[in-house]
């Protein structure tokens, strides 16, 4: 298991979501994603009932970690994520998120940080753009990435909602309060481009994700590192 938090130094990174990747092309797609500075893969997992979408499972999971030394990051939208969440860490998941929305209670969500844990991946917990950032209050020193949600989650190319910033500024402030080996990364998810990259990093992401910004344009590295400036 990677120590994810231990790349806070290195930030802002960026990872390309496959989600917008060539299916077709993808070790391809990955290896570009990889020579072209980015440290994490985010990979999203949908299972057609927590989001209607439906792609990937811990067989896909599996057959690309051995191709790449990124980080595999692992987003799943999917309902009872303490029964799937360790599926992913045991497919070679570095980091498992799951959402918030997704747990009945606070014991679940408790229940769904322990199972990933104990399967040997970090673990990140996601909000979506219509849930109130405070309700994350009680899970900052038990995770190791918190993701925002600024879009909609469950499909690809949406417009980023600028309500995300104000979430990602209460998120800095309060890890800027603990302890630095506890701090976890905070990670955006959803339209992000040059111009919104910007506000994001300037509202305190350490994590960005971007997907059609990125996968199907010639300056795919040119736009990754404009992700960075």
């Amino acid at each position: 298991m990677r120590n994810v938090k231990a790349l806070a130094e290195q930030a802002p990174l960026i990872a390309p979501s496959i989600l917008a990747a060539n299916k077709e092309k993808m070790n391809e797609e990955i290896a570009l994603a990889e020579a072209s500075g980015a440290s994490f893969l985010h990979i999203d997992i949908m299972d057609g009932r927590f989001v209607p979408a439906l792609t990937w499972g811990p067989r896909f999971v599996a057959s690309i970690s051995n191709i790449h030394t990124l980080v595999n990051d692992v987003h799943i939208m999917v309902e009872e994520p303490w029964t799937q969440g360790p599926l992913f860490a045991h497919a070679g998941a570095d980091i498992v998120t799951f959402h918030l929305e997704a747990c009945p209670d606070q014991e679940s969500v408790l229940k769904t940080i322990s199972a990933i844990h104990n399967a040997g991946a970090e673990v990140g917990i996601s909000i979506k753009p219509n849930t109130p950032v405070e309700a994350l209050n009680p899970y900052f020193d038990l995770v190791d990435l918190i993701l925002i949600m600024s879009v909609e989650p469950g499909k690809g190319g949406q417009k980023f909602m600028d309500s995300s910033l104000k979430k990602i500024a209460y998120c800095r402030k309060k890890i800027n309060g603990m302890p630095l080996a506890k701090r976890p990364l905070i990670e955006v998810d959803g339209g992000i481009n040059a111009e919104t990259g910007k506000a994001v990093r300037e509202a305190g992401v350490d994590v960005l994700v971007a997907g059609s910004y990125l996968f199907g344009h010639e300056d795919f590295q040119k736009r990754l590192e404009a992700l960075k400036e």
